[in-house]
């Protein structure tokens, strides 16, 4: 059986499986959750020593950003779903006599999540924890260029659940070309904005609808008034978290050339204390590091830290324009371009002409700059004084915005991407005044216009 075949086959039994309707309880729905979160538990050494065999991830961060990330979406969704689920009463207009309204959320159907390499275990069951909250069924996809992760995917989601409800696929780009020209009834992807665009152009073939999360060049901000130690960590932490390897991850510094030399003193700092153990960074695939070595203009090194042979370390460039080949793609990897403003005016003016970008964080005190940047520029989402952060809050939204995603998700925001809010209303039969009827006599259209004006 060919590739399609087999997917096609297996669509057809989740759509059928949705049909019995056994996905929408909320009991279903729960125990589903809870099972989940038992099995990545059972496997939770294994998925730790696979991310470290892929990425080279320190057991403390790929716990934090991975596996104890989605313990807390998991149990976030448990603790809310009853009140998601809830049919809600909504006002009603004066003229719509003896009615009720109402709105409730209800599943998508069967869905499509692909995953990305860079955080493989997180941005497969993240998304899973709102799909299966909102009452679907799903088909899974991750990343073939992370071997060891892809197979204890496979294993942790085929012990949990029936094929017919949850099921992973393995494979190359040919099954993700399958997939993504199937019908579901929604497709969540992760990756590039490259391949974001082969997905929505063949999902909207059969209108499918898509969430897409993506990237860019997202800048980071320093004002001279910045606290430039606290800044410099924030910012290698936000940076150099997975070598770089981050969606939401500060593409590029643009500081105040005032502090040029105060703040990149503090940024080499900060790496010197962070990563002087060669064993607490991660590596980039082999697959990327000839595209990022292809970045790197010798003559606009600053500084390079310290890696295992054979890997890339942290480095930083400066007298970077944006004209340089470093500034004309998203990096994606332990590469930190740093470049120079002399208002915060040409800030706004260059940031408006560029795409716009998945994060943006700005560092200063000053409450005019921060509202004067947040209001204008426009992005994913961000942080001031801060980077990476605010993808920790479940009550935050998040997703791209232009080439840096489509939708967005994170706790509720999640349970909604895979619903539909439907919506009704409900009217007695004990009232059922003949206004409303033709024929309009003039004194039905007068106060048919009066109600209406």
């Amino acid at each position: 059986m060919v590739i399609g075949e087999a997917m096609d086959t297996l669509l057809a039994r989740q759509q059928a499986y949705f049909k019995t309707q056994e996905t929408k309880s909320y009991a279903f729905r729960i125990e589903a959750l809870k099972t989940l979160k038992a099995v990545i538990k059972k496997y939770e050494k294994d998925i730790l020593n696979a991310l470290y065999l892929d990425l080279h991830k320190s057991e403390m961060e790929a716990y934090s950003t991975e596996v104890g990330y989605v313990y807390h979406s998991i149990d976030f969704l448990i603790k809310h779903l009853k009140k998601y689920m809830r049919t809600r009463k909504v006002k009603t207009p004066l003229f719509m006599l003896n009615t009720k309204s109402y709105q409730v959320f209800e599943p998508l159907g069967s869905v499509l999540i692909i995953g990305p390499y860079n955080y493989p275990f997180q941005l497969v069951i993240e998304p899973l924890i709102g799909a299966i909250a909102a009452g679907n069924t799903a088909i899974l996809k991750a990343s073939e260029f992370v071997e060891n992760t892809d197979l204890i995917l496979k294993k942790i989601i085929t012990e949990a659940f029936d094929p017919s409800y949850i099921a992973f696929v393995r494979g190359d780009y040919k099954t993700n070309e399958a997939l993504i020209n199937m019908p579901f009834d929604h497709i969540f992807f992760t990756g590039s904005t490259k391949v974001g665009k082969i997905v929505y152009e063949a999902a909207a073939k059969n209108l499918v609808p898509v969430t897409l999360e993506l990237g860019g060049k997202s800048p980071v901000i320093i004002c001279k008034d910045a606290n430039l130690k606290v800044a410099a960590r924030r910012i290698v932490f936000g940076k150099f978290t997975n070598a770089g390897q981050t969606c939401i991850a500060p593409d590029y510094i643009y500081v105040d050339q005032t502090i040029k030399t105060d703040f990149t003193n503090a940024l080499v700092e900060a790496i010197d204390t962070m990563y002087s153990d060669i064993h607490a960074f991660g590596k980039v695939l082999d697959r990327h590091q000839a595209r990022i070595n292809r970045l790197i203009d010798p003559d606009k090194v600053l500084y390079t830290g310290k890696a295992k042979e054979n890997e890339i370390p942290p480095i930083l460039l400066h007298n970077v324009t944006f004209d340089d080949h470093v500034m004309q793609e998203e990096i994606f990897g332990p590469l930190l371009p740093i470049l120079t403003f002399e208002s915060v005016d040409e800030v706004i003016s260059t940031l408006l002409d560029k795409e716009k970008p998945l994060a943006l964080y700005l560092f200063t005190n000053d409450k005019q700059v921060m509202k004067r940047i947040f209001t204008t520029v426009s992005f994913g989402g961000g942080a001031i004084n801060d980077t990476l952060m605010h993808v920790a809050n479940p009550y935050l939204p998040f997703g791209g915005i232009g080439a840096s995603g489509i939708g967005h998700y994170h706790g509720f925001y999640s349970f909604q991407t895979f619903s539909k809010l439907k919506s009704f209303i409900k009217k007695g039969t004990f009232l059922d005044p003949s206004i409303a009827y033709p024929p309009y006599t003039p004194f039905k259209q007068k106060l048919i216009k009066f109600f209406l004006k």
